[in-house]
């Protein structure tokens, strides 16, 4: 996750002095010394205490949710367990501003909850004390995420730091849709019109391409066909996996690909010159937009609604997003391009799991009892509620006892209704459980079909995953990638306009080990080994 940068020195005590006011933690002393036996604590069952106690939650939320405690899911957790939360999340645009000031403050929260922790927060605030190593509490008190770490000990090594503590409690919706982000998308009826089928190789993309490029397609009398359209290192609409069929490798926007347990810097490699060469060659003759090097995503999504149709072809992962919902069956997706490897395309790195939904502070003085209250969240069935709303007002059951979602009050959208009345943060949905618990929505449905059918059998069988980093080894990358990357994608951009990379690569390697690239690749080989020993 990016940081985002502090606001002014007055904002910043005027920032202090709320959270000092608002924040009543535990004990101030840090000293660590439980009190969970005088309120009643109970390990099994519910009530969770039976004399009531009060904790103090920050962290982040949707900008459209109100308050949590108006939330009807979360006034059931407070009957259901006589907790009571103080809730102090905010905004995730003002949060990460304050977060820092917040987790430096003499006067801390008990717990974060949806905590917007970045990897080197975690290690950070860690390893200095902060925030409590919670393992040993999750062995006596979580059976819930004991059950998780079971059946998915990837996602306990993904919340495990690189002392060997969890810090954070994971997040996960396992229904992996963002696997492969670039789905390229092409004008049927333009093919229809051609007589041309839907292309399977890079050399009947390339013709049509071709085609879209010489013919007046929509009949307007002008030249203004757009064969190929995308947004340059855009985490959904890249042309990276087109330099897979076109180099033989994928690029992502990390540069970063895993084969053979080896960790790849893309674009340090031969098949990468070579992809940006062709990609130069179709800019050059008109093949690509003259603005996919530079668009931003208005620019993007507003090409495809102009009155006349003028995209021949696209990346981007929705059709009605890009030409609105009465083009959009004019287009269909073109699979797995063969190319000069076979077929192949690119698999996202991260995973649908992560670290961060939760943390507690040294200053709880219950961390048993808040670790019994976060652990019924991640029950299969409330984990549910949490991501998607409470059942009865989003969700309802079917015939089968599966979740589903219920029908939309007419004027809202499903995400819009979602973030008024699921906090999200701290949930986990396994695989297996979008069968038995609760059915993915309809967009989502659709993409994961759209991937086995499309794109996952050619997809690159290894990735980088979410891995905990050291303090050490994230200042370490941040102080090489920063400038490596930026090097890197203005060459790219540079390279598809105008061209040179054949006559420039050598030069460009090296200035790339100049700039560290070896030592940055070690530092992620080294955290991804020691991930692979953590499963």
């Amino acid at each position: 996750m990016t940081l985002r940068h502090q606001g002014t020195a007055l904002a910043g005590a005027v920032v202090a002095g709320l959270v000092l006011s608002a924040c009543s933690g535990g004990a101030s002393d840090g000293s660590g010394e439980s009190r969970s036996s005088e309120v009643g604590f109970q390990e099994e069952g519910l009530p969770i205490v039976t004399d009531g106690v009060t904790m103090t939650f920050s962290g982040q939320k949707s900008s459209l949710a109100p308050e949590f405690s108006s939330m009807e899911l979360v006034q059931q957790w407070q009957e259901d367990t006589n907790v009571t939360i103080n809730w102090e999340n905010l905004p995730d645009s003002v949060y990460q501003e304050r977060k820092n000031l917040i987790l430096a403050s003499g006067d801390l929260p008990d717990a974060f909850y949806n905590t917007g922790f970045s990897p080197a927060d975690i290690s950070t605030y860690g390893s200095n004390g902060t925030l409590i190593p919670l393992e040993g509490l999750i062995e006596q008190y979580a059976p819930n995420l004991q059950a998780v770490f079971e059946k998915r000990p990837e996602i306990r090594a993904a919340v495990t730091s690189s002392d060997g503590h969890i810090y954070t409690l994971p997040a996960a919706e396992e229904l992996g849709i963002g696997a492969v982000p670039f789905f390229l998308s092409i004008n049927k009826t333009w093919l229809d019109q051609l007589g041309l089928g839907v292309p399977e190789t890079i050399e009947e993309y390339e013709a049509a391409l071709e085609a879209f490029a010489s013919q007046d397609m929509n009949g307007n009398g002008r030249n203004d066909e757009i064969p190929l359209s995308f947004i340059n290192a855009w985490w959904c609409a890249d042309a990276g996996d087109l330099m897979a069929a076109l180099g033989g490798m994928p690029d992502n926007l990390d540069h970063r690909i895993v084969r053979d347990g080896q960790v790849i810097y893309t674009a340090a490699q031969p098949e990468y010159r070579d992809a940006v060469s062709r990609l130069h060659d179709w800019y050059d003759r008109g093949l690509i937009d003259q603005e996919a090097l530079t668009q931003d995503d208005k620019t993007y999504l507003a090409k495809g609604k102009a009155p006349d149709p003028v995209l021949g072809s696209y990346i981007w992962w929705e059709s009605e997003e890009v030409v609105g919902p009465d083009r959009a069956d004019d287009y269909v997706l073109v699979p797995a391009l063969s190319g000069v490897n076979g077929r192949l395309v690119g698999h996202a790195n991260g995973s649908d799991f992560g670290a961060g939904a939760f943390a507690i502070t040294r200053a709880n003085q219950y961390p048993e009892v808040a670790m019994r209250w976060v652990d019924r969240l991640y029950d299969p069935v409330m984990s549910a509620q949490v991501a998607w709303g409470p059942i009865g007002v989003t969700q309802e059951e079917d015939a089968n006892g599966v979740l589903v979602q219920m029908e939309l009050p007419e004027g809202v959208s499903a995400g819009e209704l979602r973030q008024k009345v699921a906090p999200g943060g701290v949930h986990v949905t396994l695989r297996e459980d979008f069968e038995t618990v609760v059915a993915p929505e309809p967009r989502a449905a659709q993409r994961v079909a759209d991937l086995e059918e499309k794109y996952l059998p050619w997809a690159e069988p290894e990735w980088y995953p979410n891995v905990p980093f050291s303090d050490e080894e994230i200042q370490e990358i941040n102080s090489i990638e920063t400038e490596i990357k930026t090097f890197v994608d203005t060459r790219r951009a540079n390279w598809i306009a105008g061209g040179g990379v054949e006559d420039d690569w050598d030069a460009y390697v090296a200035q790339l080990e100049q700039l560290g690239l070896d030592r940055m690749v070690e530092l992620y080989q080294q955290a991804y080994d020691r991930y692979l020993e953590n499963l």
